[in-house]
């Protein structure tokens, strides 16, 4: 894949055709021409700021119709079996939601329907809303607040944490029954592969274009003279982090522009600039009290990782007695029983990330706060690891979930979630909205542009 990267005024660009800014840094750049497959990055923190891709509406709208048809599949089939003396006992994913209600755990299954069937198939059934018609040649009803939602289920659908989470399930079922895979199992796979390729093919520019009827030409400047300043909120320019218009922020923002060019002190920035006449999403010059709110889900989620690996996370009883397992003591087993690959995947991705996710974020908010110019690029590159290995740590509640729901032979054995699962599982939402609510554009506020 190509890379190129945006202009500032006074270098040489090929066709720079409009003024674009970046949504982690909030430079202001030239756009280029990008070839097909290629990628577009800011000059500055090298960010991704557009992915060009041949046929791109086309390719997802199929991939997601396939996305559809699997997703049933996957909900109306069994995911795995087990079979003990002749009996099979089998289990879907809303059976596996059913049963930790079922024994009180409440928020967990709330979480895994919502990041394993409901978030999946609004991803797919958004995107058929809007390419549909597309192809058909009509324009989609309230295509607006249908994009705004895509992008949520899009940050919350996690079929591929789930995928790894059913492999772990498989690896530990084998040592107490025979393993069935049922259709679903495969059927799942198939639909992380569509999911994820449909979310890549994914174009935005081109989607809009068709919707409005032209390529979005963004604000006016001389292509020959420099910007009035370095940023798009030192021009009074704003840009929407759903569909990437910039846009002319409200003429009483303008004062704080002054601020923001002096930044001899910290910038009081309004509570939001409008509303994208695009999509219509909030407009933020600054996200609302960042770091309030990134510090608050930051220090709920240290209070709550340690009974998440203190208490236990699942509760095994049996004709040989009962067993209270931790995190630590899953991935014991997981090595001594010959599954080390696992046993690694699941310490990094239950244990280990957490950790360093809550340390990257304190790290990052607190830099913040105290107004660091130490290496903004490599902070920069830290915000966007957070971003993507957040929700990894969801592997060991799909686990769980698994387990609870087949594991389930009554004087022979039974398990059951612990209370460690809920903490576990509210650390790693809470790490995410702390991940969410940082603002990467406050790396760049404290460094004065040369």
């Amino acid at each position: 894949m190509s890379e190129t990267v945006a202009t500032r005024p006074g270098r040489p660009a090929a066709r720079a055709r409009h003024v674009i800014a970046c949504h982690e840094c909030d430079l202001l750049q030239r756009d280029h021409d990008v070839p097909p497959e290629g990628v577009l990055r800011c000059c500055r923190c090298r960010a991704t700021l557009y992915r060009h891709h041949s046929d791109s509406l086309e390719r997802t709208l199929a991939y997601a119709l396939a996305a559809c048809a699997l997703w049933i599949i996957s909900n109306a089939f069994p995911i795995v079996g087990l079979a003990v003396n002749g009996d099979l006992v089998e289990t879907t994913m809303f059976g596996a939601v059913r049963v930790l209600y079922r024994d009180g755990m409440w928020p967990l299954s709330a979480l895994i329907f919502i990041t394993t069937m409901l978030m999946p198939a609004c991803q797919a059934l958004g995107l058929v809303w809007l390419l549909l018609p597309l192809r058909l040649g009509r324009t989609p009803y309230r295509a607006d607040g249908v994009f705004r939602g895509l992008r949520v289920a899009q940050e919350w659908g996690m079929t591929e944490v789930l995928i790894l989470g059913l492999l772990v399930a498989l690896v530990k079922l084998s040592h107490i029954a025979s393993v069935v895979t049922g259709p679903a199992l495969w059927s799942f796979g198939v639909l992380m592969l569509m999911l994820a390729a449909a979310a890549s093919a994914f174009d935005t520019r081109d989607l809009w274009a068709r919707l409005e009827g032209h390529p979005d030409t963004g604000p006016a400047f001389d292509s020959d003279t420099p910007f009035p300043a370095d940023t798009a909120a030192g021009c009074g320019l704003c840009v929407c982090h759903d569909c990437g218009l910039l846009t002319r922020i409200a003429p009483e923002q303008a004062q704080h522009e002054s601020a923001y060019a002096r930044l001899d002190a910290p910038v009081q920035w309004p509570e939001h600039a409008g509303h994208c006449p695009r999509c219509g999403a909030h407009l933020h010059l600054r996200k609302p009290d960042s770091l309030a709110r990134t510090w608050a889900c930051l220090i709920a989620a240290v209070i709550l990782y340690i009974p998440a690996n203190v208490l236990p996370v699942m509760d095994t009883s049996s004709l040989f007695g009962a067993q209270k397992d931790t995190i630590m003591s899953g991935v014991v087993y997981l090595w001594t029983s010959g599954s080390w690959p696992l046993a690694v995947l699941v310490f990094v991705a239950s244990i280990a990330v957490p950790m360093l996710k809550i340390l990257a974020i304190g790290f990052l908010a607190l830099s913040a706060n105290v107004r660091s110019t130490w290496q903004p690029e490599h902070r920069a590159r830290i915000y966007r690891i957070v971003e993507l290995v957040g929700r990894w740590s969801m592997l060991d509640i799909y686990v769980i979930a698994v387990l609870t729901s087949l594991v389930q032979f009554n004087a022979l054995a039974t398990v059951r979630a612990g209370p460690a699962a809920i903490a576990f599982g509210a650390v790693v939402v809470l790490t995410m909205f702390a991940a969410m609510s940082f603002d990467p554009r406050l790396i760049w506020d404290a460094r004065k542009q040369e």
